[in-house]
């Protein structure tokens, strides 16, 4: 019997957020452990007319490239890959973590070698219709500290929710924002301020992430300055950096440590002159997400959180920042945490003054 839940998350897939039409092309890219979702989403999108085309993940893969391949391999992108960018319609990306540190061990010059290669398939993704989403399995279900079944209420509790009605509700702090001009934070070891003059702010209502459920712009890009602490373990590229602490001074990264493993952080910040720049800044409002899980998909979205990621901007957001890393860190501001707004207070202690 299929589960309910699968066909819920299927139905906002297709037909909320990329909206599959008759005619159009669209690419499933999945692991095997998604196969229920994965055909349910090929069933709808022939229903609307359109055209699956299903990529399936196999495990151990990804690791076997990195660990193996040789630099001009990992500065290639082959011509099939970026034609199929050019050509399809639309994406559905489901994650299927069954090892979610697989990449642990790879080192973050070859990470960065491959990530800057594959830059321009991104950068044609981006103009498509796509969403990204997370499939449950054991291995996320160990990072959250769940079993699979709680882990499984948790993903389609979050995810299965009416975005039209979400959408109105995050429409209330979206337009607080996107009056303001200046951004002053403080909070735990946090003291940053940062120009959002001209830029756009964004709901996401589940269109490109499911869950969505947050506010999100591109700062001016040379105004961040101060520091901040980032109370949760940030993570990129299967590792994981703990106790964060950034300075800025006009925009750029000028100082940062870390409890462990800081030379994965500063080399990474050495991927290319974009990456110590700010491309995003980003407001928790998901309810149905209050604790830590280690997938960003989900802790970005913490109610009465923020993210600040390193890297490359949004264009929507008229952001200008290039670069081929986008590393989201997440600091909790429920606790003593305050926004400020053209110096008005509009944030205190979990609670937007709207």
């Amino acid at each position: 019997m299929q589960d309910l839940r699968i066909k819920k998350s299927a139905e906002i897939l297709v037909n909320h957020s990329v909206k599959a039409k008759k005619g159009e092309l669209i690419k499933i890219n999945a692991g095997y452990s998604a196969a229920p979702l994965v055909l349910e989403c090929a069933r709808l999108i022939l229903k609307n007319g359109a055209i699956p085309l299903v990529n399936t993940h196999i495990p151990g893969y990804e690791y076997t490239f990195m660990k193996n391949a040789p630099d001009k391999v990992l500065r290639a992108l082959p011509k099939t890959t970026l034609f199929e960018a050019k050509n399809i319609d639309g994406v559905i990306n489901i994650m299927t973590f069954e090892n979610t540190k697989e990449l642990s061990g790879i080192k973050p010059e070859k990470m960065a070698m491959h990530s800057k290669a594959l830059q321009p398939l991104k950068n044609y993704t981006m103009k498509k219709k796509w969403v990204l989403f997370l499939y449950p399995t054991n291995g996320a279900a160990q990072d959250a500290k769940m079993s699979l079944s709680e882990y499984e209420d948790f993903v389609f509790g979050a995810s299965n929710l009416d975005w039209t009605k979400e959408a109105k509700k995050m429409e209330k702090v979206r337009k607080l924002l996107q009056k303001s001009k200046e951004v002053h934070i403080l909070g735990k070891e946090t003291d940053l301020r940062f120009s959002v003059k001209g830029r756009k702010f964004v709901a996401d209502d589940g269109t490109n992430n499911v869950p969505g459920g947050e506010v999100f712009t591109s700062p001016q890009e040379k105004t961040t300055e101060g520091h901040i602490f980032y109370d949760y373990p940030s993570l990129y590229n299967g590792r994981q950096v703990d106790e964060v602490r950034l300075e800025f001074k006009k925009g750029k990264v000028v100082k940062a440590t870390a409890s462990s493993d800081e030379d994965f952080l500063r080399k990474t910040l050495k991927t290319d002159k974009g990456a110590s720049y700010l491309g995003e800044w980003g407001i928790g409002l998901n309810n149905g997400i209050n604790k830590f899980t280690g997938q960003i998909l989900f802790d970005e979205k913490i109610n009465s959180s923020i993210h600040l990621a390193l890297g490359q901007s949004y264009a929507e957001c008229k952001g200008t920042n290039k670069s081929a890393i986008h590393w989201d860190m997440i600091k909790d501001l429920r606790k003593g945490g305050k926004i400020y707004l053209d110096s008005k207070l509009s944030f205190s202690n979990g609670r937007w003054k709207v």
